[in-house]
């Protein structure tokens, strides 16, 4: 897998690149600066990207901004973004539908808190399930957002929340069914009701876990 990372940090950033290099991934290139990021991103044309929100000058949120760049220009990259703080205007505007060329599908999408780093199953887990175009959302990440969303949800069950949430997660159906202590064909079920429920139809197959959670978080 190839990398490029965007962070201004010194040490998280040549710390990021030791420990996706030990991974067996290959990091391309590492920036400090959001414009060097990007030229590098558009020469090496990576599987995926890992970006800082807040780089310089202004440490706001040039980061997240170089990251939508990446979501439109080059839609097939995955861009997994790391942030001190639940940024939740940010991390909504990031999780809408990237542009789409030629009819490809866009790349994946993460939003993780820098504390996840430190699990590094979990870190390198997210990285991968958003370089193959899926999606890997923090917890809290997901508890924000869902507590602020707009998006009508009265139609959905408690339970049907739950496994939305977990999808959110970027969670498998057999993750799903663990960790709610319930079987995979129940999984199936809620998941198929709320597909149904958020109109999503089965033309959709390819994408309706990705739509229905961007739905769900009132992104689209």
């Amino acid at each position: 897998m190839r990398v490029v990372i965007a962070e201004d940090s010194v040490l998280l950033r040549e710390g990021l690149t030791r420990l996706l290099a030990e991974a067996g991934h290959d990091v391309v290139a590492a920036a400090g600066q959001a414009e060097d990021f990007l030229r590098e991103v558009g020469r090496h044309q990576p599987d995926v990207v890992v970006v800082d929100v807040r780089m310089p000058p202004t440490f706001t949120d040039e980061g997240l901004r170089a990251a939508l760049v990446v979501r439109g220009r080059w839609p097939e990259v995955g861009v997994l973004v790391l942030s001190q703080y639940v940024e939740e205007r940010y991390a909504t505007e990031l999780l809408s539908e990237p542009k789409k060329r030629d009819g490809e599908g866009g790349g994946g999408v993460g939003y993780l808190l820098k504390d996840r780093v430190a699990d590094l199953s979990e870190f390198l887990g997210a990285l991968d399930r958003v370089a193959a175009g899926g999606s890997a959302l923090d917890p809290e990440v997901v508890a924000q957002l869902l507590a602020r969303s707009r998006h009508p949800l009265a139609a959905l069950t408690a339970r049907e929340r739950e496994v939305l949430a977990l999808m959110a997660e970027g969670r498998t159906n057999a993750a799903i069914a663990a960790t709610l202590v319930v079987g995979e064909g129940a999984v199936e079920k809620h998941i198929n009701s709320l597909f149904a429920k958020l109109g999503l139809a089965p033309a959709d197959r390819d994408h309706r876990r990705v739509l229905a959670v961007l739905r769900y978080l009132g992104a689209d």
